[in-house]
């Protein structure tokens, strides 16, 4: 893979596989990550209402597997099934600050319990038995900033490191701090050398990614919500600012047919959920306000599209 990588995000309700080959059609990033996915939930009776959270096409590679959890036992499991399920890799959330999840001692709550974080990568890394890369993502610390978190993480041998810029009482309210990222980058020089550091946080055009790589000696960049301002986020040149209204919102009836024929048969997934895409594709032109309102409003699928049919 060149240096520095682009890597798409995982982002629960937003990443799905429709989304993703969207991005593809675009321009790729050099790696996908599917919305994380509890392990629990996965080996227990409602694997059923889980599984479709690992769906994903063929352009979508190579693509990751995020995970989240508290049993290591089922992280082993799980991560032996998704070596199976064609999976290039399998990162491991120990950053999402959502306050249920925290509460519940997963993902950033476990820079409070390291022996079960260690627990968990080892037992993620049994699982996969060498066959593909075990990465981790994660927060610079708790209250504060803490390096010897992402320090103990690198010890545990993984072969990535997502490092995002804030920490959990941060949530996404102030800047991430490169510098901070940079600081775990240097960890990783003296005692990890193999491990890859990807760098997140406010990543919104692809020639910044590049800068910040260069500044701060990165592998990679993962982007998050820059994806929302410009789907083409990852293209060299800014072609999202180029497109007129149409081609926008042809875009964005491609992503909603797609939606259509992907979860036909899958009563779990809401067509209102498309909704938030409204913000992507319908923007950044005369009327895309009005236009994004009217869209948010309609109660039906084929009143959605009535609108967008309506504008072209």
């Amino acid at each position: 893979m060149s240096k520095p990588f682009f890597a798409l995000a995982p982002m629960d309700d937003v990443t799905d596989t429709v989304f993703r080959q969207i991005v593809a059609g675009c321009t790729p990033p050099n790696l996908f990550f599917t919305e994380f996915v509890n392990v629990d939930g996965l080996q227990s009776a409602g694997r059923p209402h889980l599984l479709h959270k690992l769906k994903y096409a063929s352009t979508e590679q190579p693509i990751f597997a995020q995970i989240w959890g508290k049993i290591p036992d089922n992280y082993q499991k799980t991560a032996k099934e998704l070596v199976k399920m064609g999976f290039k890799g399998v990162d491991i959330n120990m950053g999402c600050p959502d306050q249920s999840v925290v509460k519940n001692g997963c993902c950033s709550a476990l820079i409070n319990n390291r022996p079960l974080a260690a627990e968990i990568v080892a037992a993620t890394k049994e699982g996969v038995s060498g066959k593909i890369p075990v990465s981790v993502k994660l927060r610079t610390g708790f209250n504060g900033v803490d390096l010897s978190w992402p320090q103990f993480i690198l010890e545990q041998g993984v072969d990535l490191l997502t490092v995002h810029g804030r920490t959990t009482k941060q949530m996404s309210k102030l800047p991430a701090s490169w510098q901070d990222i940079a600081k775990v980058r240097a960890i990783r020089d003296k005692i990890a050398p193999q491990t890859l550091i990807m760098g997140n946080g406010d990543v919104l055009s692809h020639q910044q990614g590049k800068n910040l790589a260069k500044e701060y000696k990165l592998d990679g960049i993962m982007v998050g919500r820059g994806i929302f301002a410009n789907p083409y986020i990852f293209a060299k040149t800014d072609k999202w600012r180029v497109l007129d209204s149409s081609q926008k919102i042809a875009i964005f009836n491609k992503h909603i047919e797609l939606f259509k024929a992907t979860w036909q048969n899958d009563d779990k997934q809401n067509f209102h959920g498309l909704k938030k895409f409204a913000r992507i594709y319908l923007s950044d032109f005369d009327g895309a306000s009005k236009l994004r309102t009217e869209f948010v409003r309609k109660q039906t699928l084929p009143e959605m599209l009535e609108v967008l049919k309506n504008c072209k």
